[in-house]
């Protein structure tokens, strides 16, 4: 692979948990190595990625990569797992929670955003790069992105025959533009001067599910402020 030229845009060292050699456990190095992938993918993309871009940010030989990954495309689908590990669990959880079908939503929403701040780089990547991954590895995460979805569409339906949303809701239109309001701030979050995760959070979820309730529910959430 080539090696990274003066003309690019330097890679932020900090986006990784180390840049010098590691004395640590395997495993730990194992996790530093795809760390420093995912950050490498998220700010070049995939095709303007290398290798070599990997190893110079852990200060290691381009060859010492291949103990940890077979190939550049391997690395691009450990970096995508990790980008939807977490999701699921949490989505479960706010699921089967005690509470509204808009405090899940809220919920839901909040967990989703907060992935940016612990993994944003494994995120970007996944929501970017995954048209890259090859056809086994596409399918794979592919199940678990709509697993994921199925769960928050039941949020939804499950709000509609309570009576906390609107009955004549489209719970799938519903399911895809929260998920597409969402990911659309891996692209701009940490670059409006003032958005934090917290207010951002609170912006969409009324945008969202406000959006969703009916008349009586809205009323009812805004006398509890």
């Amino acid at each position: 692979m080539p090696t990274r030229t003066n003309t690019r845009r330097p890679l932020v060292a900090g986006s990784v948990a180390t840049t010098k050699r590691s004395t640590g456990s395997p495993r730990k190095r194992a996790n530093e190595v795809i760390e420093a992938a995912a950050s490498v993918f998220a700010l070049r993309g995939y095709h303007g990625a290398t290798t070599q871009e990997i190893a110079d940010l852990l200060r290691i030989r381009q060859a010492t990569l291949y103990y940890y990954f077979a190939s550049k495309d391997t690395a691009l689908e450990l970096v995508c797992q990790r980008g939807v590990e977490g999701f699921i669990e949490r989505a479960n959880e706010v699921a089967t929670s005690s509470g509204s079908a808009p405090d899940k939503i809220a919920n839901l929403i909040r967990y989703h955003l907060k992935a940016f701040e612990e993994k944003q780089p494994y995120v970007k990547t996944f929501l970017n790069e995954r048209k890259h991954l090859s056809d086994d590895a596409r399918k794979k995460i592919g199940r678990l992105s709509r697993r994921y979805e199925s769960i928050v569409q039941n949020v939804f339906e499950t709000g509609v025959k309570e009576g906390s949303l609107r009955k004549d809701l489209n719970c799938r239109l519903a399911t895809l533009g929260m998920l597409g309001v969402c990911n659309s701030a891996a692209e701009w979050y940490g670059k409006e001067p003032g958005i934090t995760l917290v207010a951002m959070t609170k912006h969409l979820t009324q945008l969202i599910s406000l959006g969703s309730q009916c008349n009586q529910a809205v009323q009812h959430s805004k006398s509890k402020r």
